[in-house]
Parts: C-alpha cells; structure tokens; sequence
C-alpha cells in the first residue's frame, strides 16, 4: 500500500543557484522540449512527485522518471507517472526489449533522502538511481538536489560533508535559505506541503541555460 499523505498548498518558489537561489521561475518555456531525469527517491514529497512532473512539463521538460525501490514501493503511483509523462517509472536496469533511457540534459533528485545523499557522495552505487547518479555527475550534467531530511539528519556531520561533496562535484544541492528548509524531528507530514519543487527548476533551467549559451559562444 502507497504511503499517502493529505493535499495541501502547491510548492514555493525556489532560487537557480545553490547558494543564493533567486525567488520566482524563469517565465517562458524552453526550447527543444529537453529531457529532464526525475530522481525519486523514498521520503514523503514522493507521494506528491506528480506536482513537479506537472511543473516540469509546463517549462518544457520532457520528464523521465527513475524511482529507488522504497520510493516505488511506498510511495508512489507508478501507474499515474507514466501516464502523466508518457514514460513508464524506471526503477531498475534495462531489461531485453524495455525502451532505454534517453539522454539527460539535466537532472533532479526530489525528494533528496539522508540514505542517498550519503551514499552518492560517498561513491556507492547500489541502486540504479545511484549507479545512474555516479555517471551523470561525472559527465558534469547539470543536476539539483533538493533533500528531504530534518533538523537532526541535517546537523550530522556525515551529511553535511556529504552536501559539500557533491556541491565541490558540480551538483546544486538546495538545502537552506531558498531550498528545502530541514523540518524537526517527527514533523516532517507538517512541511511536505510546502516542499519547495521549483527550486529545482529554477536551479537546472539556469544551468542548462548558461551551458547552451557556452556552446554558441
């Protein structure tokens, strides 16, 4: 059974740079409908994940969505996402005569949880997301994280090496003022209302921007 959690207010503008994100989404849609991987990984925001799918398309997104296990099997509506996108729900290696993935031009990690930010910056690829994660980073695709964890996860210094990893990696990860805002202990169905989905793609509209501009210059 899917974890589920009650409708509320859509999300909150976020920024398009990991440490001072601006507050309102680029207006105009992009051009070339690009393809935009959807990370998804087991943390409440998952049950909502068609809101950013939803948020995504009307930008210009061509939307791909690759989901953890946890998050496919607690989460979310696998069903409801390929038809919203038009893509079935990846959660695994290409099997014989599944379609493959195409081409990232950019990437979004929402909900980011504690487990895999860690792992992914500590190299470890034990999952598709992850495996998948290893190599887009190294091909300096431009990919946002937006986490999901609260107050106490987020003051572990394992994780905060973690976050500084990853951002000296290249990824924009918007944890903070004009990101995710780490909620208490416990009260994390209180927030997940207020995940702030946008910030994403205000972060990877902005970088794929400035890397089409470096190529026609």
């Amino acid at each position: 059974m899917k974890a589920t959690l009650s409708e509320g207010a859509m999300d909150t503008p976020g920024g398009n740079d990991r440490r001072s994100p601006a507050k309102a989404v680029s207006t105009g849609r992009l051009s070339g409908n690009p393809v935009l991987y959807l990370m998804i990984c087991g943390a409440g925001p998952a049950a909502h994940a068609q809101r950013m799918v939803t948020l995504a398309q009307a930008d210009g997104w061509n939307v791909h969505c690759v989901a953890t296990p946890s998050a496919a099997e607690y989460f979310l509506d696998v069903d409801v996402l390929a038809a919203l996108t038009g893509h079935p729900v990846r959660t695994g290696y290409q099997r014989a005569g599944q379609p493959a993935l195409p081409k990232a031009d950019a990437v979004v990690v929402a909900p980011a949880t504690y487990n895999t930010v860690n792992k992914w910056a500590s190299g470890v690829a034990d999952t598709y997301v992850l495996t998948q994660l290893a190599e887009l980073t190294g091909l300096k695709v431009p990919i946002a994280v937006l986490p999901f964890v609260n107050t106490a996860m987020a003051g572990n210094r394992v994780f905060l090496r973690s976050v500084d990893e990853l951002r000296r990696s290249g990824v924009t990860v918007l944890l903070g003022e004009g990101g995710f805002q780490p909620h208490p202990p416990r009260e994390g169905d209180r927030v997940v209302d207020r995940y702030p989905w946008t910030a994403t793609l205000n972060a990877v509209r902005a970088r794929l921007t400035a890397k089409r501009a470096l190529h026609v210059g």
